[in-house]
């Protein structure tokens, strides 16, 4: 099914590795075999937050997220931060990869998105929230989503895919424990911890924010690229394709 395809493969049976089953918790820290810019720096290492962050060179334990730009020097990439607890349900996947038929998916995504950039993926790094629950729940809501950094050692690009996003807001950030709504919803974009080099993605911190299974900036619904070596802001086609029997809401 499309909603299948979105993601990029992922699981144990992919070498993938998992996060701790901790509210609030991440990864170890995780060098990297390149390095990866970001907002034309170059990093080394990353940590993989379960609260919907990847973050570089220092960890991201918050989740109520605050808007962008936070110009305290932390630089990472939120796909969807929020208040998720894999205690409570879900997994959080990660792995650095070179496995030649994601790079070519990955190369061929990135060629069909911005045929004026010559770009073949030499290396990626995928990390997925499966179906992850939100702090406080009494239902069995889950997102799922994730985020996919690549490079060909010059050019970065961070692709990220929303499959399933059915809560917005954990208790501790005001949401209901029922419906995990309302309160301080979940904020996806990009900070380089300085006053001028982020993004929100349309939406983020609204209610909105639940709909971006239906968004896009490269006419594939749920799905968002971004090239962040020297960070390109990709506006949102002005004409969304028609997609058969579907109601898209385009932000």
């Amino acid at each position: 099914s499309p909603a299948a395809s979105l993601l990029y493969p992922y699981g144990l049976d992919h070498n993938d590795r998992k996060n701790p089953k901790l509210d609030d918790g991440t990864s170890k820290r995780l060098p990297l075999s390149v390095p990866f810019t970001f907002y034309g720096k170059k990093y080394q290492t990353l940590y993989v937050n379960n609260n919907g962050v990847i973050s570089f060179d220092t960890e991201v334990k918050q989740y109520t997220p605050d808007p962008f730009p936070l110009v305290d020097g932390r630089s990472f990439v939120a796909p969807y931060w929020g208040d998720v607890d894999n205690v409570l349900g879900g997994d959080i996947f990660y792995r650095e990869t070179t496995d030649p038929a994601l790079l070519q998916l990955i190369t061929q995504n990135i060629n069909q998105y911005f045929p004026q950039i010559p770009f073949v993926a030499t290396w990626a790094f995928v990390a997925t929230w499966d179906h992850v629950a939100y702090y406080g729940s009494t239902s069995d809501k889950g997102n799922t989503f994730q985020a996919a950094l690549t490079t060909n050692s010059s050019t970065s690009f961070v692709i990220l895919n929303y499959k399933d996003i059915q809560w917005t807001t954990g208790t501790a950030s005001g949401g209901d424990p029922d419906t995990g709504l309302g309160g301080t919803p979940a904020h996806a974009g990009f900070n380089n911890g300085d006053e001028t080099n982020y993004y929100n993605i349309p939406g983020s911190r609204t209610d909105a924010v639940i709909n971006i299974t239906t968004t896009s900036n490269v006419r594939v619904p749920g799905r968002w690229v971004f090239q962040v070596d020297d960070f390109k802001v990709t506006e949102v086609p002005s004409e969304p394709p028609p997609v058969a029997g579907t109601n898209n809401c385009w932000l």
